[in-house]
């Protein structure tokens, strides 16, 4: 590449799914906060102007790898779930016992990246935060929503409370991810999804 084209900041040529699998567990392993641009441009084999052109900034990096993430098994297995099974119940036993299965594997880093990577977030990026705290929400609201269609076609006890139950799935889901990072085993949190699946409400005479 002549000067004047590196002036102009065209990027040298790089392998972009390679460069954000790099950024990918650098983002999960460490959170975005932590992760530096020296970081993420080494571990991607790019020069940092050529991050910015390719990416815009980390902001911009960092919510191109969650993207990507979400079409990832490890990332859509919850989406994945609740299409294609054919009842509430068995798309969030599904859910749990995925995430149990998940979020150990030793082929990545451990947990879930959109529930990680927005620990220690500072107040400079409460953009990130809000990305991650939507993306999040997003599944919440998918939960409810699948949990008030089984209440209306039968599924659930009239008594059942969908929105409290969806928070409470949810609020395991993530505590599951949390303890896969602090070294929990997949039979270990295979146990926690059996018991959060104990709850399912059932009618009563």
């Amino acid at each position: 590449m002549s000067e004047a084209g590196a002036k102009r900041g065209r990027p040298p040529a790089f392998d972009r799914t390679r460069a954000l699998a790099a950024a990918t567990r650098l983002f999960w392993e460490h959170g975005y906060e932590a992760t530096s641009i020296g970081e993420l441009t080494k571990a991607m084999d790019i020069r940092p102007g050529s991050l910015y052109v390719a990416f815009g900034d980390k902001k911009g990096l960092f919510k191109e790898v969650v993207r990507a993430y979400g079409r990832s098994p490890a990332g859509a297995f919850v989406g994945v779930a609740l299409k294609e099974e054919p009842t509430a119940r068995e798309a969030f036993r599904r859910i749990l016992r995925e995430a149990a299965a998940v979020y150990p594997d030793p082929s990545h880093p451990a947990g879930c990246l959109t529930i990680s990577a927005a620990t220690n977030v500072t107040v400079q990026d409460a953009e990130v935060a809000t990305f991650l705290r939507d993306l999040r929400n997003t599944n919440l609201a998918a939960f409810e929503t699948r949990l008030r269609t089984a209440q209306r076609e039968g599924e659930l006890p009239a008594t059942a409370d969908p929105r409290a139950l969806a928070a409470y799935f949810a609020a395991v889901i993530q505590g599951m991810s949390q303890r896969a990072r602090d070294g929990a085993t997949a039979a270990e949190l295979a146990e926690t999804a059996e018991l959060a699946l104990a709850a399912w409400p059932e009618e009563h005479d």
